[in-house]
């Protein structure tokens, strides 16, 4: 098995990661509208949410070096584009786990001061959970999308994956960028019905990628039609 092909296999393991780490750094406790005396109550919930954060992070960024050095190859502007961009991503990624569990001491102290004027705590709680929702939803969300585009546009020039799925990652790209977009301007709120559709596209599209990546890879001749030309020079 070629360097590449284990490369991909690696690219397309980490991204189901990403997807899997997603979805169970979700915490309802945090989310709720009873959140300072949920997040308490709720300690294991939060630190797990953060944990998987924080392991999403690593598998997204480790998902562009693994596949910079193939990249590089055929565009070194833009390879480099998509990984800086996905560092960028994964610091945002980083001050979203810092701030739940922020959110988390937040809400300990709140149960602890027992005092009836909890307007301090509410304000703070109110600026952390916008904070985090900036951070994720929105600021993450930009970074993660323009180092995107640069990738898929990448993949869309050179037909390392057929075309047809790298116009797919183009789309679903722009319609999550949309997304955040809306909420950045309070047209729309976090998990709605719109938010949910803008981003589906994406989200299929990451679960197929992942699946092409260890299935298939990239198109060995395209890449050794490179090799050719480098060595001829």
């Amino acid at each position: 098995m070629s360097s590449n092909r284990k490369a991909t296999i690696i690219a397309g393991t980490l991204y189901f990661i990403v997807i899997i780490a997603g979805i169970l750094s979700i915490a309802p406790a945090i989310d709720d509208s009873d959140y300072l005396l949920k997040a308490a109550a709720n300690p294991h919930q939060v630190l797990l949410a953060a944990l998987f954060q924080f392991i999403m992070t690593i598998a997204n960024l480790g998902f562009a070096i693994t596949l910079y050095p193939i990249l590089k190859i055929f565009n070194e502007g833009l390879a480099i584009g998509f990984l800086s961009f996905r560092i960028i991503a994964s610091v945002f990624n980083s001050i979203g786990c810092i701030i739940l569990l922020l959110l988390l001491a937040l809400s300990r102290e709140f149960v602890c001061a027992e005092v009836p004027d909890s307007s301090i705590y509410q304000t703070l709680g109110n600026v952390l959970r916008a904070g985090r929702d900036f951070v994720n939803h929105i600021a993450m969300v930009f970074t993660l999308s323009v180092g995107g585009l640069m990738f898929y546009y990448l993949l869309y020039q050179t037909k390392l994956i057929p075309r047809w799925l790298s116009v797919w990652c183009l789309i679903g790209t722009l319609f999550t960028i949309s997304s955040s977009l809306l909420i950045m301007f309070h047209a729309i709120d976090i998990i709605t019905t719109i938010y949910i559709a803008l981003n589906l596209p994406l989200v299929l599209l990451e679960l197929v990628l992942a699946v092409w990546f260890i299935a298939k890879g990239f198109d060995s001749n395209v890449i050794n039609l490179i090799a050719e030309k480098n060595e001829n020079k």
